[in-house]
């Protein structure tokens, strides 16, 4: 998957989908999370794929091993090119996932690239000690659940930037990190909570970031993948 950033459709229908998509030619990265394959199925990544971009498939798998791998099995067929699981649903099952991706990928095309969630970007650290009951920090959680990611096999992992400059210390440059909840300085948190600028992001070690909400509820989302997208590579944007 290209490095620039990879755009949320939490679109409801393919027709706002493919609305939304006008401003942008098929050269830039996209996730489709559970509403929308959920509402339209393997259908609108077939159609999302003749168009050109990359696809970031957000389902977050997490059930016993063998249900992981079938599941994966089938989505390697589709032709993603970044799948996700629950780091927490342990080893064996991440390991069931990969796989199935490699089983599951037609013979001569490259398997989808598949990462660990960690915890999640609205998760704070009240949660994971009361809810969760993990007495370790939140820090010390996703770090820990990026390690049994890596011992996996998995190719990185879903965290916030944050928590992106110990994972590349402990699990190395190459291991991704993929991290939602960019916003720009002027944007709200919505429902994030550990949340950051494309400019942190890069700094931090981030390899790929996720935008949504900054983009797709823009009055000119163009300019506002554009300016994120400078920002993001650190290079001076004119809008």
């Amino acid at each position: 998957m290209k490095t620039s950033p990879i755009i949320a459709l939490d679109f409801d229908s393919s027709q706002k989908v493919f609305d939304f998509l006008t401003a942008f030619e098929g050269d830039i990265n996209v996730k489709v999370g559970m509403q929308l394959y959920y509402k339209e199925g393997p259908a609108i990544i077939a159609k999302l794929k003749e168009r050109g971009f990359d696809i970031f498939l957000d389902l977050k798998l997490h059930d016993i091993p063998n249900t992981v791998m079938s599941a994966m099995e089938v989505l390697a067929n589709l032709g993603v090119d970044l799948v996700n699981v629950h780091s927490a649903g342990g080893k064996t099952m991440m390991e069931a996932a990969l796989e199935g991706l490699d089983k599951g990928t037609p013979s001569g095309m490259k398997r989808p690239s598949i990462i660990g969630v960690t915890q999640l970007t609205s998760t704070d650290e009240r949660q994971v000690r009361e809810e969760q009951l993990i007495q370790s920090s939140l820090q010390d959680s996703v770090l820990h659940y990026a390690k049994l990611t890596k011992d996996a096999g998995l190719d990185g992992v879903v965290c916030s930037v944050q928590e992106a400059a110990i994972i590349s210390d402990v699990c190395g440059l190459e291991f991704l990190k993929v991290t939602p909840g960019i916003r720009l300085p002027e944007s709200g948190t919505h429902d994030q909570k550990r949340i950051a600028t494309p400019d942190e992001a890069r700094h931090e070690g981030s390899t790929h970031i996720v935008v949504g909400r900054a983009i797709t509820g823009a009055s000119d989302p163009r300019a506002a993948y554009e300016q994120i997208n400078a920002r993001w590579r650190g290079v001076e944007w004119i809008g």
